[in-house]
């Protein structure tokens, strides 16, 4: 199963052959075939002196405009295909065959970031790595960058979501890759905001900086709509110019969270955006914001602390800033026991929907969902929080539940058979809560993380308990463990 989503993580640069022939811009078609003869290419590249491209020359360019129809000393700019599509080697590769796709091409040029050409891609060669079932739901979410693509993007997701849970993929898988969907939207939405900043003369980023996703969202662990959560670490720049690059990162911010509103990620109803100076910081003022957090360990500290730790960067041109910043998380709460008592304390109160003799404990006070269970708060939410804070405890730095997990065991950390428990509990209840969602949105209902146990099979509900009862085993040893 997880060959269905392998292709959504691999990128141009897996799959390119490497670079075609070029030619400079005055050779004549006859010299233009001769090199592709020699090299025993499809194609050829047309390139200016700094090596950019201007044109591609293919077998079919040669068949339909070259033999027998015009002079061999024609310019091969009379012939070639202009202006190309290409894309660049660390572009996803789904991008790249969905494009292919799209302009029905048989070969896509690859380029550096200066835009030099530095392979080609085939289509044959990036079919092979999709399975047949993925192609439809390639042509659903790829898009050539405009707001419309991305909105139509955002919407396949739900489709594709049922597709695969229907074909029985795993809960978590489906959860990153929607996931890396949505953070991939985040990365074209910020160089369509960067771009629009450029255009306008407002110029480049001042200084390097990194946007971060926080929550479900840095965890890999997206449902189908997800609100914003995201922020800004910004490298240090001196005092006198803060009024000119913070009113930079503030106006990108209100077009970033702005566009992606309009494409389909909603506002956060908390203000938990990089638009909120709270959540755009320079690398020193997040230390110290977050130092003061943990000093601090009230109930508003503690709340912060909770929303930003499983953050991860979704756009940067450098790594240093985001992982910097983990690593100063590590080494900080790896020491402060102090903290991760208070953070326990701050959730004792998120406990599993189950009574204390077995049933299940439902919905009573909104009549909305009377009867019902809120699967995130009361199953995930629980077992995602007494994750973090063991993996908190000894330097896990991975984000994701599952990985959490298996670092933990891997450490010598859990129980026996708590691994096994613990992701079947995770995956059972993801999967539960999936299958509502992706119901209730066919029938045009309010998508939310409510379940009504009556609505699944005696042994769905049995398993459902059984997960419940793994996650309190839990957190009554991870309260035993932090608390002393």
């Amino acid at each position: 199963m997880r060959s269905q989503t392998a292709i959504f993580n691999k990128l141009v640069r897996n799959v390119m052959r490497d670079g075609p022939p070029t030619v400079p811009a005055n050779v004549t078609c006859a010299e233009a075939v001769a090199h592709m003869v020699a090299a025993n290419a499809s194609s050829i590249i047309v390139t200016d002196p700094d090596q950019r491209i201007l044109g591609i020359l293919t077998e079919q360019d040669v068949a339909r405009r070259i033999a027998f129809k015009i002079p061999p000393e024609t310019p091969v700019t009379n012939v070639m295909t202009h202006p190309v599509q290409a894309i660049s080697a660390g572009e996803y590769l789904y991008h790249a065959i969905g494009r292919m796709r799209h302009y029905n091409l048989r070969h896509l040029p690859v380029l550096d970031q200066n835009r030099a050409v530095v392979g080609i891609v085939n289509l044959r060669d990036a079919l092979s790595a999709a399975s047949a079932q993925m192609m439809q739901q390639i042509d659903l979410i790829t898009h050539e960058g405009t707001l419309e693509g991305l909105q139509q993007a955002k919407t396949a997701q739900v489709e594709l979501a049922a597709e695969l849970l229907d074909d029985g993929l795993p809960a978590p898988e489906i959860q990153a890759l929607l996931s890396h969907i949505n953070n991939d939207i985040y990365r074209r939405v910020t160089d369509f905001c960067i771009a629009g900043l450029e255009t306008e003369g407002r110029g480049a980023p001042p200084v390097e900086f990194s946007v971060i996703v926080m929550g479900s969202g840095g965890r890999g662990e997206n449902f189908i709509y997800p609100d914003q959560d995201n922020g800004f670490i910004i490298a240090d720049y001196p005092d006198q110019e803060h009024n000119r690059i913070d009113g930079y990162f503030m106006e990108l911010a209100n077009r970033l969270v702005t566009t992606l509103d309009t494409v389909g990620l909603p506002l956060c109803r908390s203000y938990c955006m990089a638009v909120n100076p709270l959540w755009r910081k320079t690398l020193a003022q997040w230390s110290r914001q977050l130092d003061g957090w943990w000093r601090k360990r009230n109930r508003v500290s503690l709340q912060l602390s909770n929303i930003f730790l499983d953050f991860q960067p979704v756009w940067e041109r450098n790594r240093e800033l985001s992982s910097d910043l983990r690593a100063h998380i590590t080494a900080m709460l790896r020491q402060d026991r102090a903290f991760l008592r208070a953070m326990y304390q701050e959730t004792s109160d998120h406990n599993v929907a189950l009574g204390l003799f077995g049933g299940f404990i439902t919905e009573k006070e909104n009549p909305q969902y009377r009867g019902q269970i809120n699967l995130k708060h009361h199953a995930l939410l629980p077992l995602v929080e007494a994750v973090r804070l063991l993996s908190l405890r000894e330097g896990v730095e991975q984000t994701s539940t599952l990985a959490r997990l298996e670092a933990l065991d891997d450490l010598g950390v859990l129980e026996a058979n708590a691994l096994e428990e613990l992701q079947s509990a995770f995956v059972h209840t993801a999967n539960l809560l999936f299958r509502q969602q992706i119901d209730d949105f066919r029938i045009g209902k309010k998508v939310t993380y409510f379940v009504h146990p009556k609505s699944l099979t005696k042994r769905t509900r049995e398993q459902l308990a059984e997960a419940m009862k793994a996650i309190d085993r839990l957190r009554d040893w991870v309260r035993a463990d932090v608390t002393v």
